[in-house]
């Protein structure tokens, strides 16, 4: 399939959103349910058949393309520098485990068998998001560099928001591996900063 900047634009939006969600957690102690369910249904999307069809549909990747579009366009000094931090260390982990096939193997395995649990259990379901936190923590986390996730100690230091968090960065990895295999590059967010911001205007009008 020959895929062009909309896709890498779409995708790069799910990174986004994986780490907007991971904020707002951190800070807040919760964050838009349904937006959750939007990234996690990616990590069972085995046979999309377009890089739209991953998130369900745009309206399913707004915020990430709203979170995009804020950091696109903020001058230097006023970026999120914590949702920066988190899509740039997320980017490095999808490098690093796109050479370790053993632990791709892995998780796929382990997503599949998750899969099977939502027979039983929502998307929302605090196991589902024990075992997808459980993926992350046993699989990604022992790559490096960590991702520090920045927040009130309240809400960083409960479990269930621990697994949460976990869950959605796992999600963030999926579309760090799309928009990878979208032809996605960290020195093309630098020299293609308009487009990038061009078709994300262009794709938050259409939803």
């Amino acid at each position: 399939m020959k895929y062009t900047m909309r896709d890498r634009c779409i995708a790069l939006a799910g990174v986004f959103q994986a780490c907007s969600l991971v904020q707002q957690i951190a800070n807040k102690g919760m964050a838009n349910s349904a937006v959750i369910e939007v990234s996690l249904e990616t990590l069972f999307r085995f046979d999309a058949t377009s890089t739209e069809d991953v998130y369900g549909g745009l309206a399913g990747i707004s915020t990430g393309l709203r979170s995009l579009k804020e950091q696109l366009t903020s001058p230097r000094n006023r970026r999120d520098i914590d949702i920066t931090r988190y899509v740039i260390t997320l980017l490095v982990l999808e490098r690093k485990l796109s050479r370790n096939r053993a632990m791709l193997g892995e998780i796929t395995t382990r997503l599949q068998a998750t899969e099977t649990s939502l027979e039983y259990f929502s998307l929302s379901h605090d196991n589902i998001f024990a075992r997808l936190g459980d993926i992350y923590q046993d699989t990604i986390s022992t790559l490096g560099p960590r991702v520090m996730v920045n927040g009130e100690q309240p809400y960083l230091s409960n479990a269930h928001n621990a697994s949460r968090v976990r869950a959605i960065l796992l999600a963030g990895i999926r579309s760090a591996v799309l928009w990878r295999q979208c032809g996605g590059t960290r020195w093309q967010i630098l020299f293609n900063r308009r487009q990038y911001l061009s078709i994300c205007n262009q794709l938050l009008q259409a939803i």
